[in-house]
């Protein structure tokens, strides 16, 4: 059983949570609808970091709402490249270009991946001391909006009488009946 003290300072933090909720809550619903998101994704390995990002930047997390995204889309960079075996002997702008060129990428994925690289990625993520310069409001919402954009196209789906089909199969670990695993995102605001 608990002491009292424990008790009381429990009760404490919930009241405190509660309070910075419905101070917050109008700001994070904001947040939330700035970015139209993939509402469901394949279940790979980077799904439940990538539906992280959009809480983060939904609650205010801004340094974090930056950097997630910077590691999902490197991700996603990775497991496009080798769904379509394509080897990373290149810089990445050549690469991407070479995509469009094929026609593995539309120039506005491959654009949205390329802001995302130049976004202050290593003075984020090593801490330079020019990050106190970076506007994390206005880079977080730029990033999950380009991060849309790379899911929307890499892992878009239709529905087909409830069922649901991907736009590019080749992003998704079809089962021979057609079926595959999918990751939900807040689905209880019908993202």
């Amino acid at each position: 059983m608990a002491e009292p003290s424990e008790v009381w300072r429990r009760e404490d933090l919930k009241k405190g949570m509660r309070h910075v909720l419905e101070q917050t809550l109008d700001e994070r619903v904001e947040r939330y609808l700035e970015v139209a998101h993939q509402g469901i994704v394949p279940n790979h390995h980077f799904a439940e970091a990538s539906s992280e990002c959009i809480d983060l930047y939904r609650d205010g997390y801004l340094l974090s709402a930056v950097m997630v995204p910077q590691a999902v889309t490197e991700g996603i960079w990775r497991f496009v490249l080798e769904r379509n075996q394509v080897e990373a002997n290149r810089d990445r702008p050549s690469l991407a270009a070479m995509l469009v060129e094929r026609k593995i990428l539309s120039p506005e994925c491959a654009e949205a991946f390329g802001r995302i690289w130049r976004s202050f990625r290593n003075d984020v993520h090593h801490m330079n001391p020019s990050v106190d310069r970076v506007p994390f409001r206005e880079l977080a919402k730029r990033n999950l909006i380009d991060l849309a954009t790379i899911e929307r196209e890499i892992f878009g789906v239709r529905f087909d009488n409830g069922k649901l089909v991907p736009i590019q199969p080749r992003y998704w670990d079809l089962q021979p009946d057609g079926t595959t695993a999918v990751f939900l995102r807040n689905p209880w605001v019908g993202a």
